[in-house]
């Protein structure tokens, strides 16, 4: 007589096979109760389990508690390389409560509304959201609907949903007090897209980090997107602009200050010798880039697991209120900024030079 086959075990089979009662195997495979079970008898029960390829009933589970264990994440761009440990960190959360994390790439933020629609009608129990631009409709309607959501990098300037961000003002004025402790002062911007708050955010927050020590900017322009070719395309400009060329230059995000560095070489300009460069996120590999770029470093595995630990707390009704918790970024220094050059020594009179 053969048993069942992985596809028809139930938690009885494992229970029969473990030598223990149902509701033993119910919590030892149930992440949120494992921690009533000894560790004894969760071995023995996994160990059970795994021998008879028990599969759980997502299906059945869903009817019984109302929650598919499912949440959707919506990230703007999937390549660029902030968003992968802010992904780990939300798999990392969702793992520990055995859910599973649906991943959805927005590139136009005018198909988020149908994508919604489509993790709605598989009934995901909350989202993560990465993609809110400022004052964007998709907020209310999430609101309206009742699902559950939490932003993440973006903060909700309306206050409707919690959201879970790095210190933008906090990071740019890092950014600026290195600069003028080396000796700049005349000190440019390239700012963010002012449709989204992250963007918004770091330019205010090196504005005042300038107004602070009564300076103004030498210049500001506003990338189209986070990129490297928008990073080119306003470096581009910003040299073109009337006036003396900027000292030293702020940059919103590391591949916009990647951008930058192309234009300032396709212009024959180095850095840091003509122009000292700082970025934003420490993303990988710019510590190999010739020069190491001095950036921004953010806790992104920890901001996408404190955004699934908050989303958590909201499906299972521990949060209270719509809340931001605002992590603490860090200046990492390396070769890409510097001391400005001494100008030119002017020649003495009859010198003919």
């Amino acid at each position: 007589m053969t048993g069942p086959t992985p596809s028809t075990v139930t938690i009885r089979d494992v229970a029969q096979a473990a030598g223990v009662h149902v509701s033993t195997v119910s919590r030892a495979l149930n992440p949120a109760k494992r921690g009533l079970i000894s560790e004894e008898v969760l071995q023995v029960v996994e160990a059970a389990a795994q021998r008879l390829g028990y599969r759980p009933n997502r299906a059945a589970s869903a009817l019984r508690t109302g929650r598919t264990h499912t949440i959707g994440v919506l990230v703007p761009d999937i390549t660029n390389p902030v968003f992968p440990p802010i992904l780990q960190g939300i798999e990392a959360s969702a793992a520990a409560r055995g859910y599973f994390v649906f991943v959805a790439n927005v590139a136009d933020p005018a198909l988020a509304p149908p994508i919604v629609e489509r993790m709605l009608a598989q009934q995901v129990d909350g989202l993560v959201n990465a993609i809110a631009r400022r004052d964007d409709p998709l907020l209310p309607y999430l609101a309206r609907m009742g699902i559950h959501a939490v932003l993440v990098n973006r903060a909700d300037e309306s206050g409707q949903l919690p959201a879970v961000v790095s210190d933008d003002r906090l990071a740019m004025k890092l950014a600026v007090e290195h600069l003028l402790s080396l000796g700049h002062r005349r000190i440019a911007h390239l700012a963010g897209p002012q449709g989204v708050p992250t963007g918004v955010g770091r330019r205010q927050g090196f504005e005042q980090a300038l107004r602070d020590h009564d300076l103004a900017p030498a210049g500001v322009v506003e990338c189209e997107s986070y990129s490297r070719e928008a990073g080119r395309m306003a470096m581009r400009k910003l040299l073109a602009a009337p006036g003396r060329r900027p000292q030293a230059l702020v940059c919103c995000n590391d591949l916009v200050a990647l951008g930058a560095y192309d234009e300032l070489r396709s212009q024959g300009l180095k850095v840091p010798q003509d122009m000292s460069v700082t970025g934003h996120n420490d993303m990988p590999l710019v510590d190999m880039v010739e020069p190491p770029l001095t950036t921004i470093r953010l806790p992104h595995r920890e901001l996408g697991w404190r955004a699934a630990e908050m989303l958590f707390d909201e499906i299972e009704g521990r949060s209270l209120s719509a809340s931001t918790v605002v992590l603490r970024p860090e200046l990492v220094v390396r070769a890409s900024t510097q001391a400005p050059a001494a100008p030119p020594a002017r020649g003495r009179a009859g010198s003919g030079q």
